[in-house]
């Protein structure tokens, strides 16, 4: 079964993770990491080590106990990550009547989502998906990608990011906005960035940019190059 593939903003969202063993801990990292509002933890024994110092993250909850129905309440995403298939069923079916979306570590199939690979290089995200089959290669994926990637389109999009809202300011046709994202994007400015190039970058900018917006071209590139 193909998923449909989504990127989620947890922003004031709670996830709740239950069990908090080798993958529940890097659950709950990489949720905090991609900025989860809450975390709630459950599991019925004392964390230590590694575990331990997640609690002390920003938003972040424990109950020491067996996991019970009410946690589900106010649950925006689901992960179950017990060391008991028979516990992970019992969370993903109660999830399945109240409509969440939950994560099953040990038996994706029984879930309604699964968590891909992925590759982040400032606000490049490329996720990849073997649709449950074989974590182990969307990890040698995202390993190629890293080496093929280098660092190569992060100062890019942070200049997209100053730029774009500065050329829909402008109020000019979307197709002739598309044109020139589009002519960027396979301009030399990628390789100017990414060789701190500054002079090259700037030419380039100056080159497709409207003259109206050549005097914000030094402010867009501060710190890029």
């Amino acid at each position: 079964m193909h998923h449909y593939p989504l990127f989620v903003d947890l922003h004031q969202k709670t996830c709740l993770v239950v069990g908090l063993g080798g993958v529940g801990a890097r659950k709950v990292a990489t949720l905090a990491e991609f900025g989860a509002g809450a975390i709630r933890i459950v599991d019925a024994a004392k964390p230590e080590g590694e575990a331990a110092k997640l609690l002390e993250l920003p938003g972040v909850s424990f109950m020491q106990r067996p996991f019970e129905p009410n946690d589900l309440d106010g649950a925006f995403l689901v992960f179950a990550c017990t060391s008991n298939p028979a516990v992970n069923q019992h969370i993903a079916d109660l999830c399945k009547e109240r409509g969440l979306l939950c994560n099953v570590i040990d038996c994706p199939g029984a879930g309604s989502f699964t968590v891909p690979a992925t590759l982040t290089q400032g606000d490049l995200t490329v996720a990849i998906s073997t649709g449950g089959h074989s974590p182990a290669l969307s990890r040698r994926i995202r390993q190629d990608l890293e080496r093929y990637f280098g660092g190569r389109y992060a100062h890019f999009l942070t200049l997209m990011g100053r730029l774009r809202p500065l050329v829909l300011a402008l109020n000019d046709a979307t197709e002739d906005n598309t044109r020139l994202f589009r002519s960027l994007v396979a301009s030399r400015l990628i390789d100017a960035l990414e060789q701190g190039d500054g002079p090259l970058a700037r030419e380039e900018l100056m080159s497709y940019l409207p003259v109206t917006l050549h005097d914000k071209i030094t402010e867009c590139l501060d710190g890029l190059v």
